[in-house]
C-alpha cells in the first residue's frame, strides 16, 4: 500500500478552489474531495499538487492514495481537515523556524497550532505567511548530521551541511512532519518564501560572497538541490490555478512520466544565474485575500550583484511589483523576509558599509569582510533598491489603500515601526516584524539591538552616513513597539479599513498590540 510521507498542505485558496500538496512513497493517484491528480517523481520522492474546485464556504476533506484512505489517520486527535473559503479576516505570519528538536525554547508555531485545536474555526486564521528559513540547510540537527555522515562516506562534501535534493527532502520531513504542524498546514492555507538559511547563511550577500562560494567544489550541487527542492516543496503551492496553468515548467513536470529531477536541477541552475541585469525566474508572487493584497518579494535569489551592480531585485521585477501596487483593495501587504525599516543606527551603518565596500584596495576588502561577518545585507545595504521600495510604498499609500504593511522576519527580534513621509499619506505605513518562530537572538546582541533604536545612536550614524555620501532618507520612521525577544507568531486582524497587529509568544501571551489604519476623513 502506498503511504503518505508528508502533507497534506493546504496551499492556494480562493473563493471557489484550492490546491493541496502531498508527498508519497511511490507513484500513485491522489484523490482529495473528489478531485484527483497523478504524482510526479523527483529522484526517489513522489509528489502531487491536487486542484480542488467548486468549493463552498466549508469543505471537509480526506486524502486517498489509489483509492485507499490515508488521511486523517485512524483515531486522530486533531480536528478534521477542512478547506474554508470566503472572507479573510485574520492572517498569521512569522519566520525563522529551526527544526522542532533544536534546543531553542518552545516552538511558537507548534504552540499556536495546539491552541487553535481548542478554538472554534471562526478564530482560526484564514492564511499563514512563512517569511523565510523554513529549513536550516547549514544548521542541521544532530540526527540529520549522523544521517549525512552515513550516506556520504568517501565523499568531499561539507560536513554538517545539506547539499542534494534528497537531503533537503529530509529537512522538510523533519520540520513539517511534527504532528501539530502537519495538522496546522492541512487546515490553514500557507504562502511561503525562502531566506538565506533555506540555502546557506548570507546567501547572495555580495558579488564577492558569490565568487567565494562558486569556488567550492560542492556549491553547484548545493544551489541545484536547494532551488529544485524549493520549487517542489514551497513554490508551486504559492501559485494560483491560473498561474500553474501558464507555467511551462509545471506543465513539463506533470507530463513527464519519469524522473523530473534532472530537469528541475537544470532549471535551478539557470534560476541562480544573472544575465545582463536579469534573472530567468521570478520567485516573487501576488496573492489576493479579499480586500487585502499580498506582494511577496524574493529578496535572495532575485538579487543583481554582478558588474558592480547592487539591486535587491532586477529592474524588470521591480516594475512588476510597482504595477501590482495598483488595484481595488484596502490593505497592501508587502512580504519581505528582510525588513525594510530597521533600527536607525543599524540601517545607516549598512548603507555606510555599502559605500565602503565599493572603494578600491584594502578599504573595500575590509568593508566587505565586515559586511559578511555582521550580515549587513538587508534593504539599507542595497541603498538604490531601498529608496526605490520607499518611493513605491509612498505612491501606494497615496493610492486609496488604508494601510501599507511590510511583513518581515530574519532579525531574531520583533517590532513595529511606523513610517512618516515628508508629505503625509492617506494610508498608515508600517514595518511589522515577527522573528523568530523557533530560534533565538544571542543574549549578547540584545543590548545592541536596543541601543541601535536610540535617538542618539541614530543621530550619530546618520551624520556618519552623510559624510560617507549616503543620500538623505526619503522617509522617517519611529518604533512603536519592541524590540521583543523570544519565539513568537504574529497575527494581523482586519476590520474593514482598519487592522491590528498582535504578537503572541510561545506561551500564548500577547506581548504587543498595535492598531493600523485611520478613520475616514
Amino acid at each position: 500500500m502506498t503511504k503518505l510521507v508528508l502533507g497534506p498542505l493546504l496551499r492556494h485558496v480562493n473563493g471557489s478552489s484550492a490546491t493541496v500538496w502531498v508527498e508519497t512513497d511511490a507513484a500513485c493517484e491522489v484523490t482529495i474531495a473528489g478531485h484527483t491528480a497523478k504524482t510526479f517523481q523527483a529522484g526517489t520522492q513522489h509528489y502531487a499538487l491536487v486542484r480542488v474546485e467548486d468549493l463552498g464556504p466549508r469543505t471537509e476533506y480526506d486524502v486517498r492514495l489509489d483509492g485507499e484512505l490515508v488521511w486523517p489517520e485512524p483515531g486522530s486527535r486533531f480536528p478534521k481537515p477542512v478547506i474554508r473559503t470566503g472572507e479573510v479576516r485574520r492572517i498569521a505570519f512569522g519566520s525563522c523556524r529551526a527544526a522542532p528538536d533544536q534546543p531553542l525554547g518552545p516552538d511558537a508555531l507548534d504552540a499556536f497550532a495546539q491552541r487553535l485545536m481548542g478554538q472554534p474555526e471562526e478564530e482560526w486564521p484564514q492564511a499563514l505567511l512563512l517569511l523565510g528559513d523554513q529549513v536550516y540547510a547549514d544548521e542541521p540537527t544532530e540526527g540529520t548530521k549522523r544521517w549525512l555522515r552515513e550516506h556520504r562516506r568517501g565523499t568531499e562534501e561539507p560536513d554538517g551541511e545539506v547539499v542534494h535534493f534528497s537531503e533537503y527532502a529530509r529537512l522538510y520531513h523533519e520540520t513539517w512532519g511534527d504532528p501539530e504542524i502537519r495538522w496546522l498546514l492541512s487546515v490553514v492555507p500557507s504562502s511561503m518564501i525562502f531566506d538565506d538559511h533555506d540555502v546557506r547563511d548570507d546567501w547572495n550577500t555580495s558579488a564577492a560572497w558569490k565568487r567565494e562560494m562558486r569556488d567550492k567544489p560542492w556549491w553547484r550541487d548545493r544551489i541545484r538541490g536547494a532551488l529544485a527542492s524549493y520549487w517542489v516543496y514551497q513554490h508551486i503551492g504559492n501559485l494560483s490555478p491560473a498561474e500553474l496553468a501558464a507555467d511551462s515548467l509545471y506543465a513539463k513536470v506533470i507530463a513527464q512520466g519519469t524522473d523530473v529531477l534532472p530537469m528541475l536541477e537544470e532549471f535551478a541552475e539557470q534560476a541562480d544565474e544573472e544575465n545582463e541585469g536579469r534573472k530567468s525566474t521570478r520567485w516573487s508572487y501576488r496573492r489576493d485575500f479579499g480586500r487585502a493584497r499580498l506582494l511577496m518579494i524574493d529578496t535572495r535569489c532575485g538579487r543583481i550583484l554582478e558588474d558592480d551592480r547592487r539591486q535587491m531585485v532586477s529592474d524588470a521585477e521591480f516594475e512588476w511589483l510597482e504595477r501590482n501596487c495598483d488595484g481595488d483593495f484596502d490593505h497592501l501587504l508587502i512580504g519581505s523576509s528582510l525588513p525594510w525599516l530597521m533600527p536607525h543606527a543599524l540601517s545607516h551603518f549598512q548603507s555606510i558599509n555599502e559605500v565602503g565596500a565599493r572603494k578600491p584596495g584594502w578599504q573595500g576588502r575590509a568593508a566587505e569582510k565586515v559586511r559578511q561577518v555582521l550580515d549587513l545585507e538587508h534593504w539599507p545595504a542595497f541603498r538604490e533598491s531601498f529608496d526605490r521600495l520607499t518611493r513605491m510604498i509612498q505612491k501606494a499609500a497615496d493610492g486609496g489603500t488604508a494601510t501599507v504593511s511590510v511583513l518581515s522576519g530574519d532579525v531574531h527580534h520583533s517590532y513595529v515601526a511606523e513610517a512618516d513621509f515628508p508629505q503625509p499619506t492617506g494610508a498608515t505605513v508600517t514595518q511589522l516584524v515577527c522573528s523568530p518562530v523557533h530560534n533565538e537572538a544571542p543574549k549578547v546582541l540584545r543590548p545592541a539591538f536596543r541601543l541601535s533604536w536610540s535617538r542618539a545612536a541614530g543621530w550619530v550614524f546618520r551624520r556618519l552616513a552623510t559624510l560617507a555620501g549616503v543620500p538623505q532618507d526619503l522617509v522617517r520612521w519611529r518604533k512603536t513597539t519592541g524590540p521583543h525577544f523570544g519565539n513568537s507568531v504574529a497575527l494581523l486582524d482586519f476590520d474593514g479599513r482598519r487592522a491590528r497587529y498582535r504578537l503572541l509568544s510561545a506561551t500564548g501571551e500577547e506581548t504587543a498590540s498595535v492598531s493600523l489604519g485611520r478613520e475616514p476623513q
